[in-house]
């Protein structure tokens, strides 16, 4: 399984921060040939699934992910999101934690993901890929 994580302090207070990388539409922005949906709409909560899919044309592969764990910050409280990847293609966990500090906010991002057809040697690459991208992805979303 790959696994990265990616920190990000921001001015941002903690509940902004939470709003922004908690808006799943707003996560294909910045990833190539990617768009989010919320087939359930909103508000976000334990249980909703989003899909993001990648892909051109017919080409391409969707990524479920269902939201198990749903608390936001407040009050001066870490707010905390654990998500399920449950498709044919992705599988694996992200957490993110958006923790008050001082000047705004720390924002942390963990994923771990396993990629069906891809051995098992390739998850250093793998790891290196998505921490790239979601570096990129966070900033996005936070720098907004």
């Amino acid at each position: 399984m790959a696994v990265f994580r990616i920190e990000r302090f921001t001015p941002l207070p903690a509940a902004e921060a939470w709003r922004r990388v908690t808006d799943w539409e707003r996560h294909g922005g910045s990833i190539p040939f990617t768009s989010v949906t919320v087939p359930g709409g909103l508000p976000t909560r334990t249980g909703t699934v989003f899909v993001a899919r990648t892909g051109l044309g017919p080409l391409g592969f969707d990524d479920p992910m269902e939201v198990v764990r749903w608390t936001p910050p407040a009050a001066g409280r870490a707010g905390l999101c654990r998500l399920e990847k449950r498709g044919a293609v992705v599988r694996g966990r992200a957490s993110i934690d958006v923790c008050p500090t001082g000047s705004g906010s720390h924002v942390i991002w963990v994923e771990e993901l396993r990629v069906r057809l891809l051995p098992r040697w390739a998850d250093p690459l793998l790891a290196t890929a998505g921490r790239r991208v979601f570096t990129r992805e966070l900033g996005t979303l936070l720098d907004d």
